[in-house]
């Protein structure tokens, strides 16, 4: 630890001050601070870029002050341990980590650090924790009071109901009952109520408090729109909302398999946008390589199956976009949550269609798990439904799922939170009642008629009267339903099938996906149900950019607020972080967020003590990079 830290007493407030260089916490991070630093068990909920790590680093520099004790952290992610062990480093706070890729040699250095009280927090993975060798290096510290607390990050990962269930995850109850008196904190930014009662029972943090941040990140839009041509709208979304004359913005776009993974990057890649591939069939070198490209450098899209993202603190990704439906509202949380980790707008963009509904449900139902658990999947997936498919305030519906109530009602007026399509974009909306009933009544005669169902599109081709070589083969044009939503578009009646999938009134059965009546589409075909439902939006004309974009296309990017002489200081800025960040190996951020680079260029400080008013400055890296900062700062731009 910096000798600056080594004059007791050691408060939170100078530590925050000193080493991370920050004047105040944010939410609930003192609360929890000085409950764990007094000894106190915690389960902490706190959204991606809320400041979790803070909430177990600030309480073990300060313990390891009082006692020479190390925090261990357990962690499933690599990449979260060498970027934060990298990061604790920069600011003068001794770190390391145990995992797979350390040579013998290189973890009994690790190891005889630990054992000497000279690390600060140790990283580990779960599985390296439960070993024999490792808990007897933690009964050698306990005996001697060198164990200051146990963080487990990602705690969802211990329920089986969540969902990153990890067997390893399970053994963890060990640390309550091996090492009593020793504080715990369970950390995880996605658990809803069944979730976080299995994490304190798992983990058998009964006792503990819990800490619950509100989960609204409300620098990211979200935007759901309906599936035309997905790749299509993926490239004007990315050309029109995140490239402008300064570069291209940094992106992950999450896709279902590893083939559609392959084929975006490939199609990406020749539309001009730097597009690297993740997926857990990729070779682990290469995998390794990508992700230290992405993080490393600037502008690149990574397009990932969910295999990439935990553990990964780059803080200026931009964008995060779907081209298929994830499997419940706790993946779609944590995936879009890893943009904007620096609280810079940002984006989370979606391309959903009927096919998505019926590949998810499917996956349940043909899943190998008891029936209870598909039950609990099928409820989370109507829940993540019905936000795809809501008119009104995304953020709302997504806050409600984690039993956050966002703000009242006033005046009768529902509470919109301005920065989601929906509310910035009213949805127009139509009643599809009866159409709804129109192709329910069809999904029976089909059955009546020829004895099987048939699938979305052929029916579809029977409501809008069209003769098909199958549905003359079928005489389907025989069937009284034929012809009668000649009046609605292909798109009107995909959206018409999509609502009544997701509500559950039509499943889908075997191989070819044919459609059947559930038992609740006897109130929608009496009419007592109605169906409501947004029109089909129309395609952004080629060309058209949001006011983010023109704000960017102009040369300044609202997020950074700078003028014309602000904006090249934080380019020269820029240039001379990447150079450090070349030099020390580090991915750039580890440095310095762009954040406080934009606070630096606005500011423009002239001496070292203005300079470590910054926020993100504190004393190590005022010392190691304050006079350089000073005179790039200085130079004619």
């Amino acid at each position: 630890m910096d000798a600056a830290l080594a004059d007791a007493p050691v408060t939170a407030q100078q530590v925050l001050r000193s080493v991370f260089g920050y004047a105040d916490f944010r939410g609930q991070q003192q609360a929890i601070v000085e409950h764990v630093i007094e000894g106190g068990d915690a389960l902490v909920l706190m959204p991606t870029g809320g400041g979790k790590s803070l909430c177990y680093q600030v309480p073990a520099i300060v313990r390891h002050a009082r006692t020479l004790g190390v925090a261990v952290v357990v962690s499933p992610l690599i990449a979260l341990m060498h970027d934060q062990v990298g990061a604790l480093e920069e600011l003068g706070v001794h770190a390391a980590f145990l995992n797979s890729t350390l040579d013998a040699a290189q973890a009994r250095r690790v190891e005889r650090e630990l054992l000497a009280g000279r690390l600060v927090l140790l990283y580990a993975a779960p599985e390296r924790v439960l070993t024999p060798r490792f808990l007897a290096m933690l009964d050698s510290l306990h005996e001697r009071g060198r164990l200051s607390l146990f963080a487990i990050d990602e705690a969802h990962c211990v329920s089986q109901w969540g969902h990153d269930f990890r067997e390893e995850y399970l053994g963890l109850s060990v640390l309550h009952e091996r090492f009593a008196g020793v504080p715990r904190l369970a950390l995880t930014a996605t658990a809803d109520a069944h979730t976080r009662a299995d994490i304190q029972q798992r983990l058998q943090l009964q006792e503990a408090q819990r800490f619950v941040a509100s989960f609204d990140r409300p620098n990211i839009r979200y935007t759901i729109v309906e599936k035309d041509d997905a790749r299509q709208q993926l490239l004007r979304f990315i050309r029109d909302e995140h490239q402008g004359p300064h570069g291209r913005d940094s992106g992950i776009v999450y896709c279902q398999t590893r083939r559609k993974v392959e084929e975006t990057t490939d199609w990406l890649g020749a539309q001009g946008i730097a597009a690297l591939p993740y997926h857990a069939g990729l070779d682990a070198a290469l995998r390794r390589r990508n992700q230290d490209r992405f993080l490393r450098e600037e502008g690149l899209v990574m397009v990932a199956t969910i295999a990439f993202g935990m553990g990964i603190d780059k803080p200026d990704v931009r964008f995060v976009a779907h081209l298929d439906l994830p499997k419940n509202i706790e993946g779609y949380y944590q995936e879009t949550g890893r943009a904007g980790r620096d609280g810079l707008p940002a984006d989370a963009w979606m391309a959903y269609g009927l096919a998505d509904v019926v590949n998810q449900r499917r996956m349940i139902d043909e899943g190998e798990a008891e029936e209870d658990f598909k039950r609990l999947q099928r409820a989370k997936l109507d829940a993540l439904l019905a936000l795809a498919e809501a008119h009104d305030c995304r953020r709302m519906r997504l806050l409600a799922y984690f039993g956050e109530d966002p703000a009242p009602e006033a005046a009768g007026v529902r509470y919109g939170c301005g920065n989601c399509d929906n509310c910035l974009s009213p949805p127009a909306t139509w009643d599809a009642t009866e159409a709804a009933r129109k192709a329910l009544s069809c999904i029976y005669r089909f059955r009546q008629h020829s004895g099987i169902g048939f699938g979305a599109g052929h029916l579809i081709d029977v409501l809008r009267g069209k003769r098909t070589e199958k549905v003359m083969q079928r005489g389907h044009e025989r069937l009284s339903t034929f012809g009668i939503g000649a009046d609605h578009s292909e798109a009107q009646w995909r959206g018409v099938l999509r609502q009544l999938l997701a509500a559950g009134h039509v499943k889908t059965v075997g191989e070819y996906n044919t459609l059947e009546l559930a038992e609740s589409a006897r109130a929608v075909l009496r009419g007592t149900m109605p169906v409501h439902l947004r029109l089909p939006a129309e395609p952004a004309p080629r060309g058209r950019r949001s006011a983010r974009a023109d704000g960017r296309a102009a040369g300044k990017p609202p997020p950074l607020s700078l003028d014309d002489a602000g904006l090249a200081r934080f380019a020269a800025l820029k240039a001379w972080r990447a150079e450090v960040a070349r030099q020390h190996n580090l991915p750039a951020y580890i440095v310095f967020h762009d954040a406080a680079l934009a606070e630096m260029a606005r500011e423009c400080p002239d001496s070292l003590q203005a300079l470590g008013a910054i926020g993100g400055v504190g004393a190590k890296k005022l010392e190691a990079y304050g006079e350089q900062i000073l005179r790039t700062l200085a130079q004619p731009q």
